[in-house]
């Protein structure tokens, strides 16, 4: 495994790192999500995304109890976490689709407990709150890092000219300044990535914890005949991925894709996975999986980085780029 700085910060996260969503506390009970996480730190994993919205916080609950059970030295892990949504939708007016500063620092005591964990390494604004002046957030996401329960801040899914905004105003203020973006980022889409984010790299020190390698399973080839059974696709949670998932003219891009996979010896996903961990700008590539096997061999990806030449990257791009957005 390979290990990349986040960002301009000295913090180091492993190459690909291993998610949460959608499987924890849904499709994984603890036993075989920690059956997952051990396999991952077995390989070099020591990334582990999560987010207080992901089973309605039972994610973060199956998580903090595997990290208990596994017992590994809290210095060699990071996990993180994500605040938006809220949790009780039906009746907190205050801690739901938001980012104010009463929901944030009660939001991060209720993730804790739920972990059973003193601090969270990576704490993220899941989405921009337009609604919230952005002074009262940046100052609420310092106070959490300036009381230990925090370490780092940053964004989710958050317009480069947004992110700036925040960052200039920690700046102003000499507040912990956001220092991480967590976007989309696959084969399919890729703009926000590679075009809206290139001039904060360099002038901010963004880095990128980037998810949906497999553009939620698309790009492993699953996909071709339909909507499988036992796939993410299929969870009724999930039915607004369908038509994308099933969408005609990318599924024969990724047959098309197949032979440049198998010329390489590897699968799909995992020629999918390496591309984006390809990208010089990424720190980490999150991958998910429900499986142990699926999991080990997605991470079989890293073997692959150093394999995609130029000259394979620019063929993987004729084909999937004229699909991108």
């Amino acid at each position: 495994m390979n290990y990349r700085r986040l960002g301009r910060s000295g913090l180091l996260v492993s190459e690909l790192s291993f998610g949460s969503w959608v499987t924890y506390g849904n499709q994984m009970d603890t036993r075989a999500s920690r059956e997952c996480m051990a396999a991952a730190w077995d390989a070099g994993v020591n990334f582990f995304d999560n987010a207080e919205a992901y089973a309605g916080g039972r994610s973060e609950e199956v998580m903090g109890a595997a990290l208990k059970k596994l017992g590994w030295p809290r210095l060699n892990y990071v996990v993180s976490t994500k605040f938006f949504w809220g949790l009780d939708r039906q009746r907190a007016v205050n801690a739901t689709d938001t980012l104010n500063r009463k929901y944030l620092m009660q939001a991060i005591d209720g993730s804790l407990r739920r972990f059973g964990l003193e601090h969270i390494d990576l704490i993220y604004c899941h989405r921009p709150d337009p609604a919230t002046p952005v002074e009262e957030t940046v100052r609420a996401m310092n106070d959490i890092i300036v009381q230990g329960k925090a370490l780092y801040w940053g964004t989710s899914e958050w317009s480069a000219a947004d992110i700036r905004s925040a960052w200039e105003v920690a700046h102003r203020y000499g507040w912990h300044k956001p220092l991480m973006e967590q976007p989309q980022y696959h084969l399919f889409h890729r703009r926000r990535v590679e075009q809206e984010y290139a001039l904060l790299y360099d002038e901010i020190g963004l880095g990128l914890t980037t998810w949906s390698p497999l553009a939620s399973g698309l790009l492993s080839g699953k996909y071709r005949g339909g909507v499988p059974e036992d796939s993410r696709g299929a969870l009724p949670a999930m039915a607004f991925l369908r038509e994308e998932l099933t969408n005609e003219s990318k599924n024969r891009a990724v047959a098309s894709l197949q032979p440049i996979a198998a010329e390489l010896g590897a699968t799909l996903a995992q020629l999918a996975i390496a591309w984006a961990a390809k990208n010089p700008r990424v720190s980490t590539v999150i991958t998910g999986a429900s499986k142990r096997a699926q999991l080990e061999s997605n991470l079989g990806a890293m073997a692959l980085v150093d394999k995609l030449t130029p000259e394979i990257v620019a063929r993987i791009d004729a084909i999937a780029a004229p699909l991108a957005d």
